[in-house]
């Protein structure tokens, strides 16, 4: 297959292109910044995710479309600057992209966009599913218009799915190596309340669900991507302290955080109970359901390297 993916030198889209790679499918990464590829089935093209350019040409003839382009949610407070950047980076790349994609001679079979768990906003102990309501908050609300502009590749025959994405875990990048620096100094703990939920997903199963949301036909519109256990923050803790072999006891303020990092706080005091029931319910296998030989599997592999 010809895939092009927006946001591919990021934490998820870096790894999701290499292993589309060492599966036979021929990539196309539009990036901000040109590449040399480590592969000879990956190709980098230029786009600023605001002009029209060259890159339309690779949508014109791919078979799939991933779109993972917009700004890192967690990388500062959230002044009003900062939330138009995360905004505009979401809002103006998907829609220029569903742009091209109404420009095909023919129906892009199917475009793998990007979403959040924040369209739920934040919840108490109700367990969510695809079927659950809007919330409120930013990041609902964010969430809620990128999916929008997404959406609109449907007029044009196109399948569209919408990843609905928790806390994703790996070694390097994303929320882990920053919940593991303080453990690894004896003072690691939850952030309180402590009874906040985490929806989290391991990288490969994040990856493994693009590559089976790409090849199975009668999946679309929102599908959550999370694994099937979500954990309190304090059990979460628990079990990151277990693997680590230090103690999980120094909790974290909310207030604190909140202070420090002002509404960007809401994201660690506050959290969303959800479940996987589409992918659950069409067949997708997950490789780590549960926690501890998630984080386990991690940090063996971290110890190889």
């Amino acid at each position: 297959m010809n895939i092009v993916v927006t946001g591919g030198t990021g934490f998820i889209g870096h790894a999701l292109v290499e292993e589309l790679a060492c599966a036979g499918h021929d990539v196309v990464v539009l990036s901000r910044r040109l590449h040399s590829a480590t592969h000879f089935q990956v190709r980098y093209m230029e786009w600023d995710a605001r002009s029209v350019g060259p890159w339309q040409e690779a949508v014109a003839a791919a078979d799939a479309v991933v779109n993972l382009a917009g700004e890192p949610i967690a990388e500062g407070r959230w002044t009003t600057a900062r939330k138009r950047i995360l905004v505009e980076s979401r809002i103006l790349a998907t829609r220029l992209l569903v742009d091209a994609i109404a420009t095909r001679p023919r129906p892009l079979p199917v475009l793998i966009s990007a979403s959040g768990i924040g369209y739920y906003g934040p919840q108490d102990d109700r367990t969510l599913d695809e079927r659950s309501p809007l919330g409120e908050g930013f990041l609902a609300q964010l969430s809620a218009a990128w999916e929008a502009e997404a959406l609109r590749a449907g007029q044009y025959g196109t399948r569209v799915v919408l990843l609905r994405t928790g806390m994703v875990l790996e070694r390097y990048g994303g929320a882990l190596p920053k919940m593991m620096l303080p453990f690894r100094m004896f003072a690691g703990g939850p952030v309180l309340p402590g009874t906040q939920w985490v929806s989290w997903i391991h990288r490969a199963d994040h990856i493994g669900l693009i590559q089976w949301a790409i090849h199975t036909p009668n999946l679309s519109g929102p599908v959550n991507a999370v694994a099937p256990a979500p954990m309190t923050m304090n059990a979460f803790c628990d079990i990151l302290g277990k693997v680590l072999h230090r103690p999980s006891w120094l909790p974290v303020p909310g207030l604190a955080l909140r202070l420090a990092l002002g509404e960007l706080g809401t994201l660690m005091t506050t959290g969303q109970r959800v479940g996987p029931v589409k992918a659950q319910d069409g067949g997708y296998t997950f490789r780590y359901p549960t926690l501890e030989p998630a984080l386990r599997a991690i940090l063996t592999k971290d110890k190889r390297t």
